[in-house]
């Protein structure tokens, strides 16, 4: 796990996983806070109590869309489900991301707000990895936000 980022961030990050994500989100938490970066840890916190992750991306999603934290975290299984539910949110755009790539791909273009990552599909210095380069990536901007424009008309019903 490498400190060669830098941290495009500014104010807390939210952290939030179902039981699945139990013990990558305790430890994604500790790295994050031993970078100086503020955490609001949303739960789950016992991998032995079946959670439904809609309320949680709910929770987590809107602690983003009211600005009481700058980017949101959700750690699922898969994290399929859990970008279908964060990306019901208005003002939410959730990237699953399963390697360093798609991390670039979902701040450097999509300028995503919420990092959602499956713990059955990464370990922890993979998931790690993805943490650090989706923190570390900032929005290019340029043609990519022409797109977010034109995303922004759908998720207000306008048409294109």
């Amino acid at each position: 796990m490498s400190n060669n980022h830098t941290f495009a961030v500014t104010g807390p990050v939210a952290v939030a996983a179902d039981h699945n994500g139990v013990e990558l989100k305790a430890l994604i938490v500790s790295h994050l806070l031993n970078a100086g970066i503020a955490v609001d840890d949303l739960g789950t916190d016992d991998p032995d109590s079946v959670v439904d992750y809609p309320p949680l991306c709910a929770k987590l999603c809107r602690h983003v869309t009211s600005a009481k934290a700058q980017y949101g975290i959700f750690i699922g299984g898969t994290g399929q489900g859990e970008v279908i539910a964060c990306n019901k949110i208005k003002g939410i755009r959730a990237g699953g991301c399963h390697n360093t790539l798609t991390a670039e791909v979902s701040r450097g273009n999509n300028d995503a707000n919420v990092l959602v990552i499956g713990s059955k599909l990464l370990g922890p210095a993979q998931a790690w990895d993805v943490v650090e380069t989706w923190l570390s990536t900032t929005f290019k901007g340029g043609r990519h936000a022409e797109r977010l424009a034109m995303i922004k008309k759908i998720e207000q019903g306008t048409d294109l």
